[in-house]
């Protein structure tokens, strides 16, 4: 018979288990094997050959094309995003609109690889529906200076299309939390709507509108499956940089390439999430 001041176990920690162990697997693991290998050369010794290696001039220009492709389509993402969520602020929660634009979010955001290569390909292709129709009735030629979609410039507009409804999702509630009532306090000091945003609105969004940025830049950083669909020549970037570190034996003199290139993907976009992480725990505080 157990006392009335009896301690019982509190076992709710087990309900972690099954998440503990998908970042264990997912997460951990593979975190772990490309510090090995980046570390490491074919014969299992300690070496830095393989992180010098991301020194090198074409490893250098991977990454800086990783890095501007992801900062342009994260700015437009963001952009074109926040404002779909202010348009969004006149309409019922709840209703027709608002709830369908959620969804197709919902979905978007999540729609990529091979499904969105073939509809960026049967959209804007060289000979896509839209190719055709600016050719033939406007007269304009996509691809006058070569076929850029399936190159670097072609990730552009891929990324943007699951960019915005990212945006969407994560800045939509930040949007919602701006209280009425701070507007109404403003005018009733004498402000007006153009000062209320000037003043309060873009201050208090900054926060929450820089941690969204920031996770629009990691998606479009470490996406690979769109980029490996479309682009069918080169290692532009880096996520295509490591599929050709792991499809052939040696890479510029170097094994184990793919190892550093990776470790240097964790750095760059663990850096990210850190300050992501910073910005979104202070743009949480008027939020709660």
């Amino acid at each position: 018979m157990t006392g009335r001041g009896a301690v019982h176990p509190d076992w709710s920690w087990l309900g972690l288990l099954p998440f503990a162990a998908y970042i264990a697997l997912f997460l951990a693991l593979p975190t772990a094997l490309a510090l090995a290998t980046g570390l490491f050369d074919g014969d299992g010794a300690l070496t830095l050959d393989n992180v010098a290696a991301l020194t090198d001039p074409i490893i250098v220009a991977t990454f800086v094309n990783s890095g501007w492709v992801s900062l342009l389509t994260a700015g437009i993402g963001a952009a074109v995003g926040a404002l779909v969520c202010w348009a969004m602020l006149g309409l019922r929660d709840g209703g027709l609109v608002r709830t369908t634009v959620d969804a197709a979010s919902g979905v978007l955001a999540q729609f990529g690889g091979v499904m969105l290569a073939f509809v960026m390909i049967a959209a804007i292709g060289t000979q896509g529906i839209v190719t055709r129709f600016l050719a033939e009735v406007l007269g304009i030629d996509l691809y006058a200076d070569g076929a850029w979609i399936y190159a670097l410039p072609g990730l552009i507009p891929a990324y943007i299309v699951f960019q915005v409804p990212l945006m969407i999702i994560t800045f939509m509630p930040a949007l919602s939390a701006l209280r009425p009532s701070w507007g109404e306090a403003h005018q009733t000091l004498g402000g007006t709507p153009a000062g209320f945003w000037l003043h309060v609105g873009f201050p208090v969004l900054a926060p929450s509108f820089l941690a969204s940025f920031l996770l629009l830049f990691a998606n479009a950083f470490s996406s690979y499956a769109t980029a490996a669909a479309l682009a069918s020549q080169g290692s532009q970037i880096v996520p295509l940089q490591i599929r050709a570190a792991l499809t052939s034996e040696t890479v510029l003199g170097r094994e184990n390439l793919a190892g550093a290139l990776a470790f240097g993907m964790i750095v760059v976009v663990s850096v990210v999430m850190g300050a992501y992480t910073l910005i979104q725990r202070r743009a949480a505080r008027w939020q709660r």
